[in-house]
């Protein structure tokens, strides 16, 4: 193993108003959706921790899927950045906790680099490249072009001049001969040819990509950007970013737990931000983490289902013991959040395939589809309902889902949202008693974190 090149000092150095970061750090954006940069980034990472390096893994945007990959390469969990989302400040405080300890940070683009919200900058990897002032490094699918690709990297690093495209890493490359046509007048370092080869591409469901764990080992990414790519030249660009001042109070101080709130934690539900679960943990909850498919319910004071997969495990949740101990936890006052697949399992029943009972703790039926019923960032006001939701607390998220609730006449809405469909014509948030579900994933605020652990406290002192 090369032992790891020097490198400057990693994230820290707090002091006034602002925390100075100077861990090295690099972006890989694509010129568009598909064109591998996800196999790079990925590859990438395998390859720096094979060379001994400590990486912090991060993904531009709201995708939980990529950075399952993240996580199981680098062994330290995979952040999440959207500045749409979390607002800038915190996009930076987030890249800066979790970059402690590490020695370089990669960060994964979302979509073609300039591709933000409504057309826009906003929440774009060039948006995200800005904020953290991060070289980037642009993947180019060049399958069918020689020297096209010339004019299309000079549109990329000329139509913004406040970030900066540190090379190209050119995929899809036919062999020699076109690498040959691709290298004459390069006006950017290229740093990697990576042939057309099969077996690469991880294969896609109706959410994207198929989650980490349900892989039987990686195929060969670490090898391919080794064989392919200029490692040491990927190092030097990182090393190249700038120190970053981040705006203080990088943590809060995490007081001592006053409730115990169970995660459901498992192929059916593993969709979740750790920063949400940090979050929680900083206002004052204990986390224990537990399987519907295979666990009873756990003795907690509150429950948390996130999104995933309950459509591909509903026979096993149906017939799951925990499933009738949910329904009886939920009527007898117990603060119950979930999200998306969540609020499916919630429902009385599930389409998939066959009709499937399921929690029935809300007062609708859901049913899978086989398109596409929503994707978009959300924007929405907490206007009452059970007490783990803030009356009036703000929120933003992002809706992406393959199947529709449909709620009965008694329905009542904790969420309204100005942006996004929700569960029904903008609304969101289903409620019955202290039991509320959204289609909508966030970023929990702290005033979220705080309604929710005080029903969980209150919960546990009845």
């Amino acid at each position: 193993m090369t032992p790891p090149a020097p490198l400057p000092p990693k994230a820290g150095c707090p002091g006034g108003d602002s925390a100075t970061v100077t861990i090295p750090r690099l972006v890989v954006a694509g010129t568009h959706s598909g064109c591998g940069k996800t196999t790079v980034a990925r590859g990438i990472m395998e390859a720096l921790v094979r060379r001994g390096f400590v990486v912090q893994p991060f993904k531009v945007g709201p995708d939980f899927i990529d950075p399952t990959h993240h996580t199981a390469v680098c062994t330290r969990v995979s952040r999440n950045l959207d500045p749409f989302m979390m607002g800038e400040d915190e996009t930076k405080r987030t890249f800066a906790r979790a970059a402690r300890g590490a020695d370089i940070a990669v960060i994964e683009g979302v979509m073609g680099m300039y591709d933000g919200l409504d057309g826009g900058d906003v929440s774009s990897t060039a948006h995200v490249m800005r904020l953290l002032s991060a070289p980037g490094i642009l993947v180019v699918d060049a399958h069918g072009m020689s020297r096209s690709v010339h004019a299309l990297l000079q549109g990329y690093t000329t139509f913004d001049p406040s970030i900066r495209v540190a090379g190209a890493i050119f995929n899809m490359v036919g062999g020699e001969r076109h690498r040959d046509l691709i290298g004459k007048g390069m006006t950017v370092p290229a740093l990697g040819y990576i042939p057309r080869e099969k077996g690469l591409e991880v294969e896609s469901r109706h959410l994207g990509l198929r989650m980490a764990h349900e892989l039987k080992g990686g195929p060969g990414w670490g090898r391919i950007i080794e064989e392919h790519c200029d490692v040491a030249g990927l190092i030097g660009v990182a090393e190249s970013a700038p120190p970053l001042e981040v705006p203080q109070p990088l943590d809060r101080p995490v007081p001592k737990p006053s409730a115990l709130i169970g995660i459901a934690m498992d192929p059916a539900f593993c969709f979740y931000y750790q920063d949400n679960l940090d979050n929680l943990k900083a206002s004052g909850a204990d986390l224990c983490f537990f399987s519907p498919l295979a666990d009873p319910l756990p003795p907690a004071d509150a429950l948390y289902f996130g999104g995933g997969y309950p459509e591909l495990h509903a026979e096993r949740l149906a017939a799951s013991p925990c499933t009738a101990a949910l329904r009886k936890a939920a009527s007898g006052g117990m603060p119950v959040f979930g999200e998306c697949g969540g609020l499916l399992y919630l429902c009385g029943t599930l389409e998939a395939g066959r009709t499937w009972p399921m929690a029935g703790v809300l007062p609708a039926d859901a049913e899978m589809t086989p398109r596409i019923q929503a994707l978009d960032y959300v924007e929405g006001e907490w206007t009452g309902g059970p007490a783990l939701v803030p009356t009036g607390g703000f929120l933003r998220g992002h809706e992406f889902h393959y199947s529709r609730v449909t709620c009965h006449r008694d329905a009542r809405f904790a969420l309204w949202l100005s942006r996004g469909k929700g569960i029904e014509r903008g609304r969101d948030g289903l409620f019955e008693g202290e039991t509320v579900a959204t289609y909508t994933h966030s970023p929990f605020s702290a005033e979220f974190c705080r309604a929710f652990v005080r029903a969980a406290t209150a919960f546990r002192k009845s």
